[in-house]
């Protein structure tokens, strides 16, 4: 084996060590969505803070009524995330393969926004 196929195989493991799995975000936002769990998960942490923030903030003042507002904007948010689970977990995949691979970000559309360093 030479150097660049060790290279490669190297790059493979990383990638494939850090990769992110659309069944284990399915998961987190099933049973742990409320608190983000799924975006804290495919590297989307303030929008996960938020979310969990909501959450906790609703829940917490659900007694007086007004906790029913940040619950709902919750259970509208938890339900669009069902749809954008692929492709937030795409996004991260090919940001780390760009990464990983030394590409900078593609001027077509396609592949990441930014590079992951």
């Amino acid at each position: 084996m030479n150097g660049d196929q060790a290279e490669m195989m190297r790059t493979q493991m990383v990638y494939d060590a850090n990769r992110k799995s659309v069944g284990a975000a399915y998961l987190l936002w099933f049973f742990l969505g409320g608190f983000g769990a799924h975006r804290f998960y495919l590297g989307h942490i303030v929008s996960g803070a938020i979310q969990c923030a909501l959450f906790v903030l609703g829940w917490m003042t659900v007694w007086i009524v007004i906790g029913a507002v940040p619950l709902t904007v919750i259970g509208i948010w938890w339900v669009v995330d069902a749809f954008l689970i692929p492709g937030m977990a795409r996004d991260h995949n090919l940001e780390l393969a760009g990464a990983l691979t030394g590409d900078g970000p593609r001027k077509d559309g396609f592949g990441p926004a930014r590079v992951a360093r």
